[in-house]
């Protein structure tokens, strides 16, 4: 992987984590979604004006990805609401790259050996981290738990379908736009839907949050996308997942969540796995 591409998708971990926290730290975790989504399509409106929209062969992905975007932000904001991030964030964080992979394999992607030992070693680190809360099964997160496992195959299912949509569109900045300013608008409406207008009094108060996470999901995955063009779909996918170190620190010093030497230990397995896809 091209050292370039290599330090942007770990650039854009860290975004991730950081807009996941402000989700976690301020509103019910559904609103402070819907409002990173709508902020995430104000900020792409005058990039799609510049790009135009992407091309009609890549629109049955963009639609795809449509359902699943919508389908994580609820799988997330169940997980969020029933559990701790550091419990939520690496199990949902940690399968994506695993099912991510084997879904591309499927298709029959080419992937070398040295991904593929490093994704399976990212991953595990990144699974480590969670291993000391799996005994919250017997304390009544297992909901908690199970919602994140189905955010880790949702994350899977719409990585490969932007990866592939951007290869298809021939250019990954309008393909992100085009998916950006349109993911902007079903779980907001759907949201409204659901809970009325007076959902807008207590978001109101958070629009600079919700503008500074949009900004960093935009971001971030934007870089995903593009980095998904020129490198393997795989490697991509768990280097993002490196978000889980930055998400360790942020519930720790931010949140205030308790920490445990078996994160320090996660730490290392994964900046093994880090290491040995940049070997490739």
């Amino acid at each position: 992987m091209d050292p370039l591409v290599f330090a942007a998708v770990l650039a854009a971990a860290g975004m991730h984590a950081g807009w996941n926290a402000l989700v976690k730290a301020r509103l019910e975790p559904v609103l402070g979604i819907a409002l990173v989504v709508a902020a995430c399509g104000l900020i792409a409106l005058p990039l799609l004006l510049v790009s135009g929209f992407a091309r009609p062969a890549a629109f049955p992905n963009i639609a795809a990805s449509l359902a699943l975007h919508l389908l994580y932000y609820l799988a997330l904001a169940a997980a969020y609401r029933r559990g701790e991030m550091s419990l939520v964030y690496p199990l949902a964080r940690g399968g994506a790259p695993l099912f991510a992979t084997i879904v591309v394999l499927l298709l029959g992607e080419r992937v070398g050996w040295h991904v593929l030992l490093g994704v399976g070693v990212l991953g595990g680190g990144i699974l480590l981290l969670s291993l000391h809360r799996l005994r919250a099964l017997t304390r009544g997160d297992g909901a908690a738990i199970g919602f994140a496992l189905a955010t880790g195959a949702i994350i899977a299912g719409y990585t490969v379908v932007d990866g592939l949509g951007a290869r298809r569109a021939g250019d990954p900045g309008a393909y992100a736009a085009t998916l950006f300013v349109l993911d902007a608008l079903p779980l907001p409406l759907l949201v409204l839907w659901r809970r009325g207008l007076g959902v807008l009094g207590p978001m109101r108060g958070y629009w600079r949050q919700g503008l500074l996470g949009g900004a960093m999901s935009l971001t971030g995955y934007w870089i995903a996308i593009w980095a998904m063009t020129v490198a393997p779909i795989p490697a991509v996918a768990a280097l993002r997942e490196t978000s889980v170190l930055f998400s360790a620190a942020i519930a720790t010093l931010v949140l205030k969540e308790r920490f445990v030497p078996l994160r320090g230990a996660a730490a290392v397995v994964i900046l093994a796995g880090i290491f040995i896809i940049r070997l490739g």
